[in-house]
């Protein structure tokens, strides 16, 4: 079934056009790992939005195709009795990148700002003393020694593309594990993640660490441009490599290593 657009929107882009321009960003974000290597560089991308906004999908395009050494995803569970006894940022700090590494966070400490606050897990106190706070801690990790580049995405949904992302999850057996607890309230409570965006935004929006939006009703648009960003936003060029040369089979101790298998177990040959 063809996807509803709202009028004046681009038309959505072609699956074909979308995985060439795909394999071209993605050959530039092998170059970035490369330098980030070589440099020592210290990156933090941070990815917030709304429920269904397409955050896995937008990680998932950057880091199929490149080493989890050096691109590392987190993404936290809700915290334990011993976490919700420490300072609210203390269980991030040990995931920060060491040298050569980019972090990516699949929500964060961003959480108070949002879902904690809307649904009640935090106090008003608590949620008014991270937006004070929150700018603070990022200009320091910002400017200490080393120190990292904070990248931060905030994916944008329509309404109506939301609930029809839902929709789809709930007729689909191979989504329907994607509906957490979470993210029903996010429907009913459309206005209130809005005010809860809306605060965060402007409380957190500085020049040491800025917020920049994604559109994302256009979920293949949206990957592209955000992967375009990120390598426009990381300084970076590219770095030598040496021409690999395959080494022949060395046959002084030849043997039939095939004939052995013969008497193991084997997978059952289904298909």
């Amino acid at each position: 079934m063809a996807m509803l657009q709202n009028q004046g929107d681009p038309p959505r882009l072609k699956r074909k056009a979308y995985e060439k321009e795909l394999r071209k960003l993605q050959a530039r974000l092998c170059l970035l790992q490369d330098w980030v290597k070589r440099k020592g560089s210290r990156i933090v991308i941070v990815f917030e939005g709304r429920d269904a906004a397409g955050k896995g999908g937008v990680i998932k395009a950057i880091t199929e195709r490149v080493s989890p050494r050096i691109f590392r995803v987190v993404a936290l569970p809700a915290p334990s009795d011993r976490e919700k006894s420490q300072m609210y940022m203390q269980r991030y700090i040990p995931h920060l990148p060491a040298a050569g590494e980019i972090v990516i966070f699949d929500r964060s400490w961003y959480n108070r700002a949002g879902v904690e606050h809307v649904m009640g897990f935090c106090t008003k106190e608590q949620h008014e003393r991270f937006l004070e706070l929150c700018p603070i801690v990022e200009k320091f990790i910002t400017e200490a020694d080393g120190g990292i580049q904070l990248i931060k995405i905030w994916l944008e949904v329509s309404d109506r593309e939301q609930k029809r992302r839902f929709e789809a999850r709930i007729n689909d057996p191979l989504r329907q594990w994607k509906l957490s607890p979470m993210d029903l309230p996010s429907r009913s409570k459309w206005f209130e993640y809005s005010r809860a965006r809306d605060m965060m935004l402007k409380a957190t929006d500085t020049k040491a660490a800025p917020w920049y939006v994604l559109p994302s009703d256009d979920k293949r648009r949206a990957r592209l441009n955000c992967i375009r960003h990120i390598l426009d936003a990381i300084p970076h060029k590219e770095v030598p490599r040496q021409r690999v040369k395959l080494p022949k089979r060395e046959m002084d101790n030849a043997y039939d290593d095939q004939a052995v298998l013969k008497k193991r177990r084997f997978v059952r040959a289904v298909y």
